[in-house]
């Protein structure tokens, strides 16, 4: 892939690239996802069978027949995912259908529903590794938060403080550990393209760092630099005017505030973030050993993010 060309496109990704400029606001949008069941025989769900049931503006799914809701910004957003979660079971169980805001399917052997050429190449790719791109595919679930990514210095802050808190925070919301964790498995599926390690932190300019990174992974779609980008699944993914937090379980939507709080607590209160900083970058070197630490269950939580 031509250097140049990635690099123009994680510029994009880093709001280097024209259009709308990072602003100092605070936005929060949450994307939740649940495992999909059949309420009487506990199996797997058609898709289709499900989207004809939700009744939903907010619904997409995941290759194993996942449900995730992608819901808008909203001054409550833990608020409205409750609200919106309410209504879509009570449509779902008309139609005999459960869904589960669990990190992990307990079913060992999950279906892949989604066979666009996309997932199809996915799938060649990770099977190439072993077995836990198909367990991540199409059985593990997530709560991922979008969260407003500010201008000039305080984004360069933001963006490295989660990147070396994202161990931390995981562990404090973990509802999955050990061997079947879901972490665990994202550990496992493809560290070129994962960078569960401090790879995006090295040197002054993040964009070169990203590109680095992007550029270490095997290329499985067609489509040039920013299809390429879709495919790299960072802990905290680049979004040009928001980060997208990946590395928490799926939460009960209730506790979703919870994680709203600490995250906005880290990100926007500038003393705060520089002192969780300050206490971190000399830690920077241990990044790796702190995402298997908290995906095995032996990190404390959000002590040292605190």
């Amino acid at each position: 892939m031509n250097p140049s060309a990635l690099h123009e496109a994680v510029a994009v990704q880093f709001g280097q690239g024209g259009g709308r400029g990072r602003r100092r606001t605070v936005r929060v949008a949450v994307e939740q996802e649940f495992v999909v069941s059949d309420a009487a025989t506990g199996d797997a769900v058609p898709i289709e069978r499900v989207r004809r049931a939700a009744d939903s503006l907010y619904l997409s799914f995941e290759p194993g027949g996942q449900l995730e809701l992608s819901l808008p910004c909203g001054p409550d957003p833990a608020r409205l995912l409750c609200d919106v979660t309410h209504d879509l079971q009570r449509h779902l169980a008309a139609a005999g259908i459960r869904i589960q805001p669990i990190p992990v399917d307990p079913r060992p052997h999950v279906q892949l529903q989604l066979t666009s050429p996309r997932y199809v190449a996915m799938q060649r790719h990770f099977d190439t590794i072993g077995s836990a791109g198909r367990r991540m595919m199409r059985r593990t679930a997530s709560t991922q938060v979008c969260l407003d990514w500010w201008p000039g210095r305080a984004g360069l802050e933001q963006w490295r403080v989660l990147n070396l808190a994202g161990p931390f925070l995981a562990a404090a919301f973990a509802r999955s550990a050990g061997p079947d964790g879901r972490l665990t498995t994202w550990l496992d599926v493809d560290p070129a393209r994962t960078g569960f390690n401090d790879r995006v932190l090295h040197g002054d300019d993040p964009v070169a760092a990203y590109a680095d990174f992007a550029a270490g992974a095997t290329v499985f779609v067609d489509g040039g630099p920013a299809e390429h980008l879709t495919t790299m699944f960072p802990p905290v993914r680049p979004r040009a005017t928001y980060l997208e937090v990946r590395f928490l379980d799926a939460q009960e939507p209730a506790a979703v505030g919870c994680a709203i709080t600490a995250l906005t607590g880290l990100l926007y209160d500038d003393e705060r973030r520089r002192r969780v900083l300050a206490a971190l970058e000399p830690e920077r070197h241990r990044l790796a050993e702190q995402w298997h630490a908290a995906a095995a269950g032996e990190l404390d939580g959000l002590e040292a993010a605190a």
